[in-house]
């Protein structure tokens, strides 16, 4: 997982962490857990940042095992919001499914995502996709 940039977006009350993911390196997904983490440290909201890490593992580990691709992690924190997206360079859209008991740990990311986050989706960004979610900062 390479750093393209850390730091302050253009909003004062927003932090911002930018990173890009090296195709099919499953090493991203601890790491993007760990910058996620210390990036929402100071947030406040610790059931919410674990909820986070949880969902931004899934959506990275979706763009690294589904695509030949590399992908970028961006996630954007503010007093009352979380959100996070990871964009990849394949058009395909993922298929929310319903997970087979017998299909082990596969199929189960998007499941997750819809579930525990307060709003999630895809969109189209050029070349490729966005899939994205928020959390707001409530209690859990």
């Amino acid at each position: 997982m390479d750093d393209m940039s850390d730091g302050a977006t253009d909003r004062p009350d927003t932090t911002q962490l930018r990173r890009r993911l090296v195709k099919a390196d499953l090493r991203a997904v601890p790491e993007a857990r760990r910058a996620l983490r210390e990036l929402l440290r100071h947030w406040g909201m610790p059931g919410r940042s674990e909820i986070a890490e949880l969902l931004t593992s899934e959506l990275v580990t979706n763009a690294l095992v589904h695509t030949d691709h590399d992908a970028v992690l961006t996630a954007t924190v503010g007093a009352r919001r979380l959100r996070v997206e990871v964009r990849d360079f394949v058009g395909r859209r993922p298929r929310l499914r319903v997970p087979d008991a017998d299909d082990g740990t596969h199929g189960r990311g998007l499941v997750l995502v819809q579930s525990l986050a307060d709003a999630w989706g895809v969109r189209a960004h050029g070349v490729g996709k966005a899939v994205w979610f928020e959390l707001d900062g409530g209690t859990v």
